[in-house]
């Protein structure tokens, strides 16, 4: 399988090693989550003006309205996801790349959709320049997934609808994990897993958080 980074990278900024040991302070103890965190270059996906705040565990704003996540919330959401080597992964709003990149330092492949084009494309350009084989990537409404490419074993949505769309339920396989923030803008949020058993859907509350919201023509329909 082709990953990006030859090689990982060892940490060796005293911003990056806070980094590090902040994450595992917070209970992420997953050991390619954590890999993936510590091989991930997060200053290339930020702005330009924003490198020197790069590894604080905050969210940035990157344009166009939206920001790349705090690095935290991006460890705890891939952890949650339990995804393997084999896994066929969608991601909802490609923002920045960021997460994607950690996405695919763990699975076999990672379909990413994003609704902004120029994000899209300013990311796509990042991924590939750091060697990354196994993403694909599509401009399009994210509450209507990539149903071409369905089922997929993990879904990850980075913004926040206020219900869980329906054509992502439909796309998730057996035994397949969820993991999206649901809430309205501004107002209480939460974290939810939902896993695919069979027709049933198990639904667990994981915390609290505050996510741009999801922008879809599709949004309405949902359960």
């Amino acid at each position: 399988m082709s990953k990006g980074m030859d090689g990982k990278r060892h940490i060796k900024t005293r911003a990056e090693r806070a980094f590090s040991w902040q994450i595992r302070g917070r209970g992420v103890s997953d050991a390619a989550v954590l890999s993936a965190m510590e091989t991930v270059p997060r200053q290339v996906f930020v702005p330009a003006d924003r490198v020197d705040q790069a590894y604080d565990d905050r969210p940035l704003p990157i344009g166009h309205g939206q920001t790349i996540s705090q690095p935290y919330i991006v460890a705890a959401m891939t952890e949650t996801l339990m995804i393997g080597s084999t896994s066929r992964v969608l991601e909802i709003g490609t923002g920045s790349g960021y997460q994607t990149a950690v996405l695919a330092e763990i699975a076999q492949a990672v379909y990413t959709v994003e609704r902004v084009g120029a994000l899209a494309k300013r990311a796509r350009e990042t991924l590939t320049r750091l060697g990354y084989a196994n993403i694909r990537f599509c401009v399009g409404d994210g509450a209507l997934g990539w149903p071409q490419q369905a089922p997929f074993d993990g879904i990850l949505v980075t913004c926040a609808p206020e219900r869980v769309p329906s054509a992502l339920l439909d796309q998730l396989a057996d035994r397949g994990r969820m993991v999206i923030p649901l809430g309205r803008r501004g107002g209480p949020q939460a974290l939810w897993r939902l896993q695919r058993r069979g027709s049933r859907v198990q639904r667990e509350r994981l915390m609290g958080v505050a996510f741009v919201p999801l922008i879809s023509q599709a949004a309405g329909k949902a359960e």
